[in-house]
């Protein structure tokens, strides 16, 4: 099946693997914590290819030459609350000098649509690559609100990274940021009745810190 343009599914067997061993239900908070950190610097590979690029001169031990380094302003990380967290932590690892936001939201259980509680990203957004955080894209509306939130902030050059996608968040997404691409580790079948995906790795919010 050929995937969407704004779509990019990580299919690398590390990630794959990495990933079975986290839907897995006998898998330990710890393990998944180390696992989600482990994926997440996997997956922050892809979503970073293609970033902007120039040279500077520096001295090797043998000659000088104009060698690349990535251009402009350092990226933002935008974690979305609270399991974005997971995500943040390896990518920081990886890239240590981006700046970091965070954005609260909680789902509603009723309405299954998302409510604000925290808002604070760094500053000159329209000058960064923006990468937008959460492991689960599931209805998308909580991931759409985020993105809305950052172009209201001035953000145009926004990616957004998961570690799972129902087809349902995709098309939310789709239709309401067609701009922002989608980095993801794996589209699962469909959502249940609860919102949640299906099969999926049930919340990771409370697998991540050993909460129900």
């Amino acid at each position: 099946m050929t995937e969407p343009s704004h779509l990019t599914v990580v299919d690398h067997p590390l990630v794959q693997h990495k990933l079975t061993l986290m839907r897995d239900k006998e898998t330990s908070t710890n393990s998944f914590r180390r696992l989600l950190r482990e994926i997440s610097q996997l997956l922050a590979y892809e979503i970073t290819r293609n970033m902007e690029m120039t040279t500077r001169r520096i001295e090797t031990p043998i000659q000088a030459m104009d060698s690349p380094v990535i251009d402009g302003k350092k990226l933002a990380l935008i974690s979305i609350l609270r399991a974005g967290n997971g995500l943040l932590d390896g990518v920081l690892e990886l890239i240590p000098a981006a700046r970091v936001g965070f954005v609260g939201l909680y789902r509603d259980e009723k309405t299954l649509q998302p409510v604000k509680y925290y808002y604070k990203v760094p500053s000159d957004l329209g000058n960064r690559l923006v990468i937008a955080l959460d492991p689960m894209l599931a209805t998308g509306n909580s991931s759409a609100a985020a993105i809305e939130m950052l172009k209201a902030s001035g953000a145009t050059n926004i990616r957004f990274m998961c570690l799972l996608a129902a087809p349902e968040g995709i098309a939310r997404m789709k239709e309401a940021h067609p701009d922002v691409p989608i980095v993801t580790a794996a589209v699962d079948e469909r959502l249940n009745d609860h919102g949640y995906i299906v099969p999926g790795l049930g919340d990771a919010g409370d697998r991540m810190f050993g909460t129900k």
